[in-house]
């Protein structure tokens, strides 16, 4: 019992929500006797398999859990976006998300909020009583609120992320040892503020499992060498989630869920080149280094993760596409990109969604056209470089997945029935018996 719950008394309820990212919810069901305190939170509460947003990328998936929005209304669609009426890009960060976080309605309505290590919260909010930015952040000295939160986090050696440029050597025992000091600083400063903070929403995500997947899920999934070093890994990650979970008061609901699954990477796709070779796109200059360098004729582009965009007149500076035949391009690179076989035969994508299927609200202007959601095995990568193969292999061996993404809920009355990404929020502010309206959101509670 923490020193806040001593003194309130007040008997308002709970929630601390702890985010795993990218873990799939395969990997904890299926082996339950290797994570115990997953398998408890499953019997105690409810747990189950949802759906993770359109396209499953981080950048886009915490402002829409943390929102309960999906990207037109956040604004953000990826790990880099475009600006409206140009080619130029910007990488989105929190003042970018153009919605209500959780924590925000949780703070209008009188309540306080401990909010750690969340991505795409740089730089952090001064409107909550404490805030540690995640992933996205330049560094620790700028990503804590208040002053004195780095101090002590400082002790810790807390780091934000870890250093993924380890993964990419071939022996990944230096990339494994920091990722468990990464996870072990964070679970040291998680504790120590849901002991001390007078919180009524604590929300802090370990996106260190992303990162451990992105260089090791293969090894888990094929049975490669460095299986025993995933699942020792995890099995620390369980224990942290138990150790949180016994230090709660009685009175505070437990979430914990990822924002989208994994799964084994074979081949990272080049869409552009893809593009280039097919005639789709051109470039202006010989050496092309980014978006400003396509040419006139170009017909389509395409952003990470298997987004595509129409290069249309009025919309874009050199579009070449007109109106009236955007619906007619689109099907046909629509039937184009389902149609794609990749070097083993199999189909690259699983199916391609338009954007008046994903997107709505007041920032789909720059939504893109269509959204490949690959097959297992093929990472979607765009790259502006005319001079890639289309099909190549590099140091990561694991890769996002729209399903298979994780959701655990401690408490009797929850059920999970065909859930994703949007009805996070809203649950949350259920179990805290906060007011919303219905149409607030995408989603809808599952308590």
């Amino acid at each position: 019992m923490g020193l806040f719950d001593r003194l309130r008394g007040d008997g308002d309820p709970r929630v601390a929500f702890i985010g795993v990212d990218g873990v799939p919810y395969s990997l904890l069901s299926e082996n339950e006797e290797l994570f115990p305190n997953f398998a408890a939170l499953a019997d105690d509460g409810t747990a189950a398999e949802i759906s993770s947003i359109v396209p499953p990328e981080s950048s886009a998936c915490w402002p829409s859990l943390t929102t309960g929005m999906n990207p037109g209304e956040t604004g953000v669609y990826g790990f880099q976006d475009r600006e409206v009426g140009t080619y130029d890009t910007y990488v989105p960060m929190g003042r970018d998300v153009q919605a209500d976080r959780v924590w925000d309605r949780v703070q209008e309505d009188g309540r306080k909020a401990t909010v750690m290590n969340v991505p795409v919260t740089f730089p952090p909010q001064r409107d909550v009583q404490r805030m540690v930015s995640g992933f996205l952040s330049p560094g620790l000295d700028k990503a804590a609120y208040p002053d004195d939160v780095r101090d002590y986090l400082e002790t810790l050696d807390y780091r934000i992320d870890v250093n993924p440029k380890l993964g990419h050597q071939a022996d990944k025992s230096e990339f494994i040892e920091d990722a468990h000091a990464t996870v072990d600083a964070q679970y040291e400063a998680f504790q120590h503020y849901i002991d001390e903070d007078d919180w009524d929403l604590f929300f802090g995500v370990f996106m260190t499992t992303d990162r451990v997947n992105h260089f090791l899920f293969k090894d888990y999934e094929r049975d490669g060498e460095n299986k025993d070093a995933f699942i020792e890994f995890y099995q620390k990650v369980d224990d942290y989630i138990g150790r949180l979970r016994d230090s709660l008061p009685d009175d505070v609901t437990m979430i914990v869920a990822s924002d989208h699954g994994f799964t084994s990477l074979d081949y990272e796709v080049h869409f552009n080149e893809w593009l280039r070779q097919e005639g789709w796109l051109s470039f202006g200059t010989d050496d092309p280094e980014e978006l400003g360098d396509i040419s006139d004729d170009t017909t389509a582009y395409s952003f990470i993760p298997g987004r595509f965009y129409i290069n249309l007149e009025g919309r874009e500076p050199h579009g070449s596409v007109p109106e009236d035949e955007y619906d007619a391009v689109r099907d046909e690179l629509k039937a184009d990109l389902e149609a794609l076989e990749g070097p083993n035969g199999n189909k690259v994508v699983e199916r391609v969604v338009e954007k008046e299927e994903a997107f709505r609200g007041d920032h789909d202007d720059i939504a893109p056209d269509l959204v490949a959601i690959p097959n297992k095995g093929f990472d979607l990568k765009s790259g502006f470089k005319g001079d890639s193969d289309i099909f190549t292999t590099g140091p990561r061996n694991g890769m996002h997945s729209f399903d298979n993404t994780s959701l655990y809920i401690d408490h009797p009355e929850a059920t999970i029935d065909d859930a994703d990404l949007f009805d996070i929020t809203p649950t949350i502010l259920d179990l805290l018996e906060i007011d919303y309206s219905r149409g607030d959101f995408d989603g809808a509670s599952l308590v």
